[in-house]
């Protein structure tokens, strides 16, 4: 199947050459970073993380999200989502992929990702955080190329594969999970400690993610002979406006207990994304904005008539991608360690030559996922004629 990754036109080509340019000038600055360390980067001694972490921890969430295509359709017997279901598992792995590469380059040593296994402790969070995208990883790669294998084969797939579906479910909650417990185990960062955390990352994950997907349907629709489905990509719309309303309300929720319960030490990092603190506001316009884009994302999902018109759908999606990327990206990491401990504010900006490394990683995924959709899809084609 993989000779179907190098067969396209002059757009298919044109489109791998672009994200291999980009990967390009990532990696050419990733070495300088790597010889010269993270001073190249905006991180200080009060952030530890940032830009990069702040990705890791958005696209393990649209990882996660493909659990919303593949419960109905394997659990549930939804035979609407059979169409979609591999083209989640594949943004799944790419997904995972990235969140794997923004951890190396955030290691000034990318070596010392040894340690985790070489002294394995399961008292460690990042152990739990390192097993379970891993096998989250394994698991999307072995059901996805075999399910499609058998798809192409037009025979059922393998009985051996149905308890790997069924463990790859709360699998897929898991790794958003563990990913919400490096935070919220910090009981230094006030933004972080709550236990709505996990419950929050889910939210936004169930959101983000299949609305990249619907996105991802839609151009599929338009440069291939293959159409995912207009039932199936209205249902993940709609798995997308709960997801996104749900995840505003737990974020109000946040909000209302900070500033009821009047303690500074949370107060203080909400004041500082939202209105500035101690003359520092440099995240305002971008929290704003994450706000204004999710609202605008749940008007356009939740009614009906905008919903079922697609390119207004398009929009929602883009919209909403954005925004909860600016408010689990950026905002969780700048509000997570702004101000410090001992409430003193010392902003972190990313460097250019991070969001260019940062870039390069995307595309790199990007790259990844291009050419898994190209083989699903040619298989889809293969079989329609």
């Amino acid at each position: 199947m993989l000779e179907l990754a190098i067969k396209g036109g002059k757009k298919y080509y044109g489109w791998m050459t672009f994200l291999l340019v980009i990967i390009g000038v990532g990696f050419l600055l990733y070495l300088r970073q790597l010889d010269f360390g993270l001073g190249i980067t905006g991180l200080s001694r009060d952030t530890s993380w940032g830009f990069y972490i702040a990705n890791f921890t958005f696209l393990v969430g649209v990882a996660a999200g493909g659990v919303m295509v593949v419960l109905p359709y394997y659990l549930h017997d939804y035979k609407a989502f059979g169409r979609v279901t591999i083209l989640g598992e594949f943004l799944a792995i790419a997904s995972v992929i990235m969140c794997v590469t923004f951890i190396l380059v955030d290691l000034g040593q990318p070596m010392r990702i040894f340690n985790v296994f070489i002294y394995l402790s399961p008292r460690s969070v990042l152990f739990w955080d390192t097993v379970v995208l891993n096998g989250y990883l394994f698991l999307n790669i072995v059901i996805g190329w075999n399910v499609l294998e058998a798809e192409r084969n037009q025979v059922h797939y393998q009985p051996w594969l149905k308890p790997l579906i069924y463990i790859s479910i709360p699998w897929a909650v898991s790794i958003h999970t563990v990913t919400a417990y490096l935070y919220c185990g910090l009981p230094g960062r006030g933004f972080w400690m709550t236990a709505i955390l996990a419950p929050r990352f889910l939210s936004s994950a169930f959101a983000a993610g299949p609305a990249l997907l619907i996105l991802c349907c839609l151009i599929i629709r338009r440069v291939s002979s293959f159409d995912p489905g207009r039932e199936q990509i209205q249902s993940l719309a709609k798995i997308v406006a709960y997801a996104i309303c749900v995840n505003v309300f737990f974020f109000l929720c946040e909000v209302f207990v900070a500033f009821y319960s009047n303690i500074p030490e949370h107060m203080d990092h909400i004041k500082y994304l939202f209105i500035g603190l101690q003359g520092h506001g440099a995240y305002v316009p971008w929290m704003w904005a994450s706000m204004a884009l999710m609202v605008l994302g749940i008007i356009l999902t939740v009614n009906p008539i905008t919903r079922k018109n697609e390119g207004v759908l398009a929009v929602a999606c883009v919209v909403i991608f954005l925004g909860t990327w600016i408010d689990k990206g950026l905002g969780m990491i700048a509000g997570g360690f702004t101000p410090n401990p001992l409430h003193e504010v010392h902003e972190y900006i990313p460097s250019v030559p991070e969001i260019l490394i940062a870039l390069g990683v995307w595309a790199m995924g990007f790259l990844i996922l291009t050419a898994l959709f190209k083989i699903a899809v040619g298989i889809k084609e293969e079989l329609r004629d």
